[in-house]
């Protein structure tokens, strides 16, 4: 089917979203600003995302049937995380329905182990690796003087927010592998850890967002915080924007493909993992690019021209994430204080319940001058404390 502007400008095409977190949910205040009729289907109605979609259905996103029953009354199909059933997605596809992005791409990005020889195939930087199918196989090649320390291992499938990735280090961390397929790859001397989010229609066009620097909590192994833009060499921009070109262009994505990198110590850039959807490395184009991701990733599907992704004013992003020792009815400390301070842009996702370390919200604080939109930013950190009533 051919996308026609006014036809779904006018209420008539129906968009349908797989996944109701937070992603959703910015996703879906872009969607409702163009009167778009939105449908989204979520294992999880605790989010208010009925003030935002035309209809809020409950089912498993993992079973063929729930799945392809919801997307049969969609025009164009879409998702908020990758874990999915694709079997369905495939269907639907051969039937008609405008699918974003592909089956034939989930497949590969479900998998981080068809991830990694994607990116082989591709000719692209990625860490050694070499696949298992189970914990005694990685132990076998250990003592056996085929694997040698520190090395990751990551499951292939049902990873998410640092779930899944297990870091060995010593002979005695091998006793906690994890018990699943694997990839497990040479640990990088990682520097810095950057992220570049592509964007592409079906007409072909691509643009690329500039790079983010990401800080991670390394008690949770989640995003902690995040500096836009981040600063690279001419080199290595040059490099993550072809990197994010070839990827998004050789799985054939429409919409968004966000790339999270290494730069190690002799500052080679080294490709991670992709994920073809709104990021959380791309929250802060909503105050600090000309168009933000969610709106770009919308264009994109919808085969609309693709907005401009320069740089309106630099940015530092924390995640607000739930504090240690706190479970139950949410309760945000100091908020009235943080928004205060000028150039502090507060999100809210509407978790009523928190627990350690849980994501909660974000704050995007803008600033022309870099480094104290990073001072700023660490003070929110320190002051904006989510706790439980």
């Amino acid at each position: 089917m051919q996308l026609n502007p006014d036809y779904f400008f006018n209420r008539n095409l129906k968009l349908g979203i797989l996944g109701g977190g937070q992603l959703g949910k910015m996703l879906l205040l872009k969607a409702s600003q163009w009167n778009l009729y939105t449908r989204v289907l979520t294992q999880d109605r605790e989010f208010p995302l009925q003030l935002a979609c035309t209809e809020l259905l409950s089912g498993d996103l993992m079973d063929f049937d729930t799945v392809y029953d919801f997307g049969k009354a969609c025009d164009v199909l879409t998702i908020e995380i990758e874990h999915v059933n694709t079997e369905a997605l495939e269907v639907l596809e051969q039937e008609g329905v405008i699918v974003h992005p592909r089956s034939s791409a989930l497949k590969i990005v479900n998998d981080k182990g068809l991830q990694k020889q994607f990116f082989v195939e591709k000719g692209l930087p990625t860490a050694p690796f070499k696949l298992y199918k189970s914990k005694d196989e990685i132990i076998q090649d250990f003592e056996n003087g085929l694997l040698h320390l520190p090395f990751v291992q990551k499951s292939r499938k049902g990873g998410y927010d640092g779930r899944g990735v297990f870091v060995v280090n010593t002979p005695e961390d091998l006793k906690n592998l994890i018990e699943s397929p694997s990839v497990v790859e040479k640990k990088i001397q990682i520097v810095r850890e950057i992220s570049v989010i592509a964007a592409r229609n079906s007409q072909g066009q691509v643009e690329v967002y500039d790079p983010v620097g990401m800080e991670f909590n390394p008690e949770a192994n989640l995003l902690d915080l995040l500096v836009f833009p981040e600063v690279l060499s001419a080199r290595q921009l040059e490099q993550t924007r072809s990197f994010a070109i070839e990827l998004i262009s050789g799985l054939d994505i429409c919409g968004l493909l966000a790339v999270e990198m290494f730069v190690d110590e002799n500052e080679q850039v080294w490709i991670n993992e992709i994920a073809p959807r709104p990021h959380n490395s791309g929250h802060q184009t909503i105050e600090s690019c000309i168009t933000s991701q969610y709106e770009q990733h919308l264009r994109g599907i919808l085969g609309l021209p693709l907005g401009p992704v320069e740089v309106k004013v630099p940015s530092v992003m924390v995640n607000l994430l739930g504090w240690p020792g706190y479970s139950g009815k949410v309760n945000y400390e100091n908020l009235g204080l943080v928004m205060k301070q000028p150039g502090v842009h507060v999100h809210i996702y509407g978790k009523n319940e928190t627990r350690p370390f849980r994501k909660m919200g974000h704050v995007t604080v803008t600033h022309p001058n870099p480094e104290e939109a990073r001072k700023i930013a660490i003070w929110v950190k320190n002051t904006l404390k989510v706790t439980s009533l």
